[in-house]
């Protein structure tokens, strides 16, 4: 295979970060090649360079041989270079068509009026040379979020890309639709396009790509062919230290006391019949297919949404949650699955986030105590071991992991009984998952109750007491950690799907 893209040297600083250290990177036509370090390696702040969001301080960068310098998103695409970012950036009340060509749309008399046949055209063309089976007339907003994964990929090889760089494109897609990807990525590199692929999944990785490529704490560590590697050297080296690995939960103590329990509770999201009991000191996991209803489980217990039958029994009393400013008083937090836009507010800095569901602990006849503020966010930065330049950072300018823990910080400094976490540790690094399960343990032994929802499974097995399965939004079964395992929870996950 001869050599795509060759990064030489690349260095890059922020006010009070070294972001990149000497980092090089080459790509081959026609090959995947993996891109993995924790988060805050540098591997968005090395691709963010090659796709001209940033400049870079220093190093050299050169295209088929040919030296470049990338000047914005713009010059990136019109040199075939292209990116998907792990969150999509699609609009939903527009066609697919016009979404891909955005900005471009073959236009006629007067430059004015869109030539719809000619639009609808040249997407059939694109689909068909993709082997995608999509409408360009259909409205983004009526599409799966596979179905909008697609959409970006599409929009981004409309550019005749040469480079492809996909960043987790498999965390909100079921196996079958990540088959389909796997599919079209074949496909694009029978045709010579050079993909970068970013990717905490080491399966996946193993699977799809040709080689992979270390980053850790800015610097490059090596580039290893991955039919020759294991996947724990990869792992070692993205780390350089040791794992947090816990023990296998025992049963949960059937005398234990129960702090929370649902009783036929249902809802307009679907839920239908929802009953469990949650214990004090306890991981209860909750896995399921995605549409199962387990988020929604956690809707209804935070307020979100309305329950219309059945009821919820906090501390062995009936309560009425109506809203998630009502369960934050009885104690209870949610961290959610989509922690950008509903537990963080980015724009703002570290220590306004951590305290912010326990402001009014922080004031004096309305005036806010900056000084005790700074004291307990100082506290939680360090004992989360969050990477941050200082607490007065914003948050936007945080890898995904340390935005996490940002989240985690807010609800451990509400001191809540009872925590809900969804989806804990997606677009996070294995060693950053370590320590979240680490903390996750600690919050149990010290008698906090905990919900966990997560995709994954071995996660699930990993950390969980009891697992509550569903499907369809029922509960198909509720496993001790002892018999727990892969098939029979994909059999109960599957129960409802089969009649």
């Amino acid at each position: 295979m001869s050599k795509l893209l060759d990064m030489q040297n690349i260095s890059k600083s922020f006010p009070g970060v070294k972001a990149l250290s000497n980092v090089s990177l080459d790509l081959h036509h026609g090959e995947v090649l993996a891109l993995v370090g924790e988060n805050g390696a540098g591997k968005s702040t090395l691709m963010k360079i090659l796709t001209g969001i940033y400049e870079k301080d220093d190093g050299e960068v050169f295209l088929e041989g040919q030296k470049i310098n990338v000047t914005s998103t713009k010059h990136a695409q019109e040199l075939g270079i292209s990116i998907i970012h792990q969150e999509l950036n699609l609009m939903k009340d527009l066609s697919i068509a016009e979404n891909i060509f955005i900005g471009r749309e073959p236009r006629g008399l007067l430059n004015f009026f869109i030539k719809d046949q000619e639009l609808h055209n040249k997407t059939r063309e694109l689909f068909k040379r993709l082997s995608l089976d999509l409408n360009g007339k259909t409205k983004v907003k009526d599409l799966t979020v596979a179905k909008q994964q697609m959409v970006e990929i599409a929009k981004a090889l409309s550019f005749d890309s040469k480079i492809l760089i996909m960043d987790e494109p498999t965390t909100a897609l079921t196996d079958a639709e990540i088959d389909v990807l796997f599919d079209i990525i074949a496909n694009l590199k029978a045709n010579g396009v050079g993909i970068i692929y970013i990717s905490h999944r080491m399966d996946e990785l193993k699977r799809i790509s040709d080689r992979i490529t270390i980053m850790r704490d800015g610097e490059y560590i090596a580039t290893l062919n991955t039919k020759e590697t294991e996947m724990s050297k990869v792992i070692q080296l993205m780390v350089g230290r040791e794992l947090y690995i816990e023990s296998k939960p025992t049963v949960s103590d059937s005398n234990r006391e129960t702090v929370l329990e649902l009783k036929n509770v249902s809802t307009n999201t679907n839920l239908k019949d929802i009953s469990f009991e949650l214990k004090k000191g306890e991981i209860l996991g909750f896995a399921g297919l995605m549409g199962a209803g387990r988020t929604e489980v956690a809707n209804a217990i935070f307020g979100v949404d309305k329950i219309r039958s059945g009821e919820i029994i906090l501390q062995g009393k009936k309560v009425q949650i109506t809203s998630p400013s009502r369960a934050v008083k009885q104690g209870i937090g949610y961290l959610s699955e989509d922690r950008k836009h509903l537990g963080l507010v980015v724009d703002m800095d570290v220590k306004t986030n951590i305290v912010m569901s326990s402001i009014n602990d922080y004031q004096t006849l309305g005036f806010v105590n900056d000084q005790n503020i700074a004291k307990i966010s100082e506290e939680y930065v360090e004992r989360l071991k969050v990477k941050t330049p200082s607490i007065n950072q914003q948050i936007k300018f945080l890898s995904g992991g340390n935005q996490q823990k940002v989240v985690i910080a807010k609800w451990l400094l509400r001191d809540c009984d009872i925590l809900i976490f969804d989806e804990p540790t997606r677009g996070i690094d294995v060693g950053a998952k370590g320590e979240i399960y680490k903390l996750l343990d600690e919050l149990a032994e010290k008698g906090k109750s905990i919900i966990m929802i997560s995709s994954e499974l071995p996660e699930v097995l990993r950390m969980s007491h009891r697992i509550v399965v569903m499907s369809e939004g029922r509960i198909t079964g509720i496993l001790n950690s002892e018999e727990a395992n892969q098939e029979k929870i994909m059999e109960l996950a599957t129960a409802y799907r089969e009649g």
